[in-house]
């Protein structure tokens, strides 16, 4: 079981959201490759950046976090990244820069054709990430609903040669209520791909229960607020999870 430590990058810090509102951001480090090689201290075996103003922006904003970051973890763990991706342009240059998974969510729900494109350019390399409210995709840095269903949705892309999908409830993003497991497991169990759990994350009980679920295809775990407030102790729960998953 993965336990992938988040870091999410607003005007070049590290900050946390509360269901996705750029609003409500609290910031957590004004050096994000010093946060980097934090969690990699800690034991992280992969790390997840979010570009939050790309989200909005539809294209790059936190380059120069970015290269910072990979310059601090090098070939150390890989780095997988979303935010604002919306051509193969974009995906070759993060790619290129050293960045080992991309994530497309938007994009992937309004414009198939193009993930489609970057799944055969770019196999192996390519993970959908998956926003859901009451099992509704939705788009957009979360400001739209769809009339999507998350399974279908993830089905379809999963033909396509997707690497895997991030499955996250945006209800309880940031705001420590603890994984939504029955939908998480009900998406993973629809898949021949893995699932990476985010969203709500909160405490040790959570890590037990995505570990005992782990044979359901689920492969990790985003995590956010909670190891930067101190209700997680990051390192503490990979341990724990090494320990449930060997069991």
């Amino acid at each position: 079981m993965l336990l992938i430590p988040a870091i999410d990058l607003k005007d070049g810090h590290c900050v946390r959201l509360k269901q996705g509102d750029m609003d409500q951001a609290t910031t957590f480090s004004e050096a994000p490759a010093d946060m980097a090689a934090h969690w990699l201290d800690k034991g992280a075996r992969r790390l997840h950046l979010v570009d939050l103003n790309g989200a909005f922006a539809g294209k790059p904003q936190n380059l120069p976090a970015i290269k910072a970051i990979l310059k601090e973890v090098g070939s150390e763990i890989p780095v997988q990244l979303g935010g604002g991706i919306r051509d193969l342009d974009t995906i070759e240059q993060y790619i290129d820069a050293g960045i080992e998974y991309v994530i497309i969510g938007t994009a992937a729900v309004k414009n198939p054709g193009f993930l489609k494109d970057a799944c055969t350019a770019f196999a192996g390399h390519i993970i959908v990430g998956l926003d859901a409210k009451d099992g509704k995709v939705a788009t957009d840095g979360w400001s739209k609903l769809t009339g999507h269903e998350v399974v279908e949705l993830a089905q379809r892309f999963a033909d396509w040669g997707v690497e895997s999908i991030i499955y996250t409830d945006i209800g309880r993003d940031g705001m420590l209520s603890g994984i939504n497991m029955e939908a998480t497991i009900r998406l993973a169990q629809a898949l021949p791909i893995p699932v990476i759990a985010s969203g709500g994350l909160s405490n040790m009980a959570d890590i037990e229960a995505l570990c005992a679920a782990e044979s359901e295809g689920i492969e990790g775990v985003i995590c956010g607020r909670a190891i930067y407030s101190g209700d997680l102790d990051f390192a503490a729960a990979q341990a724990r999870a090494d320990l449930l998953s060997k069991a």
